[in-house]
């Protein structure tokens, strides 16, 4: 059979034909958009997440507080569930503390908390911008929750470092957190302490300012005297010294250790069974580093000289100290340098 027609048109009827051929072809494998009216199809869709095959367990620590642990370990270990989470329930909505580090565990701890309550998720409070307590924000920020952070993180957010370190992330972490992973902004940054109200339940935020990070809070759960810290302390292990600003972290502990409270859960560990023994075995490693460190600065003694020449005996049998003890110690070497100069 001969086609009909000019060159010209036999090659436009090729053409359409291996157009709608690759079209086809692209909407069986690609996402095609929901029409706007279904919108809870939508909102269904965004909270499909590559599941996480790790241990999540909510733990009561009070009458209306609980919290997930994450395992200790290095950030990428354990499907990124390394940090602590809060979890407050109210009879109007639940209060989160920190938002884990994977929108994936995120996800997962919405399910658990589904297990115990009805209630919406109505506000997240994030003790500080680092990425293993912050990149399952996206999942709340989802649900309508209020985000709130201290005053500093901006900091962090506006940093190459954030933006490197998802990338990193999105690589070391891959599917948990991957390309459609986002630093979210709060819809509140707090600069100075804070009293507020969810049902019947009380909550205080102390605002710490720079000390482990560039910036850092509390939250006290007045009910039950319950004080979700974040990284100001760790629970059975070295901390990380991750700010300079050892010098205003100490007298925050200092603070700390005026408070009655009953529970302490930590950013990362369980639970403190002694709180205040908690804080005050932080206060003191913080004023053993600096002690000894200002020491070596005034008598002008290398680092690396007055890390060998230190007893650290008290300290070497406990968790992390080999991952974290002498990046802590240069950590405030350096930081003291500065505060002399």
């Amino acid at each position: 059979m001969k086609l009909k027609g000019t060159r010209s048109t036999f090659y436009l009827f090729a053409a359409m034909v291996i157009s709608s051929l690759v079209i086809g072809s692209y909407c069986k494998t690609q996402f095609v958009p929901v029409p706007a009216a279904d919108a809870t199809s939508t909102a269904e869709s965004k909270l499909k997440y590559a599941p996480v095959d790790v241990e999540m367990k909510l733990k009561k620590v009070g009458e209306h507080s609980w919290y997930v642990q994450g395992k200790a370990g290095i950030a990428t270990d354990n499907a990124g569930f390394i940090s602590n989470a809060g979890v407050i329930i109210t009879n109007e909505g639940v209060v989160i503390f920190d938002a884990l580090g994977t929108p994936s565990l995120a996800h997962t701890l919405v399910q658990k908390i589904k297990e115990i309550t009805d209630k919406p998720i109505v506000k997240v409070v994030v003790s500080h911008y680092h990425a293993d307590h912050i990149y399952g924000l996206q999942v709340f920020k989802e649900l309508g929750a209020e985000i709130i952070a201290p005053e500093g993180v901006y900091e962090y957010i506006d940093s190459d470092a954030a933006s490197s370190r998802l990338e990193e992330r999105q690589f070391s972490l891959e599917p948990w957190v991957n390309e459609n992973t986002k630093i979210i902004v709060p819809d509140r940054i707090l600069d100075k302490a804070e009293k507020f109200t969810v049902g019947d339940v009380s909550f205080s935020i102390e605002v710490i300012g720079s000390a482990h990070s560039d910036g850092d809070l509390t939250l006290l759960v007045d009910n039950d005297r319950v004080l979700y810290t974040g990284d100001i302390i760790f629970e059975g292990r070295i901390p990380f010294l991750g700010s300079n600003q050892t010098k205003h972290w100490l007298k925050t502990l200092q603070n700390m250790e005026s408070l009655k409270i009953q529970a302490l859960v930590p950013g990362h560990g369980p639970t403190a069974e002694r709180p205040l023994e908690s804080i005050t075995f932080t206060r003191e490693y913080l004023a053993f580093l600096r002690n000894n460190m200002g020491d070596a600065i005034e008598e002008m003694i290398d680092f690396d000289d007055i890390y060998k020449q230190i007893d650290w005996s008290d300290y070497k049998k406990l968790p992390a100290f080999e991952e974290a003890n002498r990046r802590n110690a240069f950590q405030v070497y350096l930081s003291m340098e500065a505060e002399g100069s």
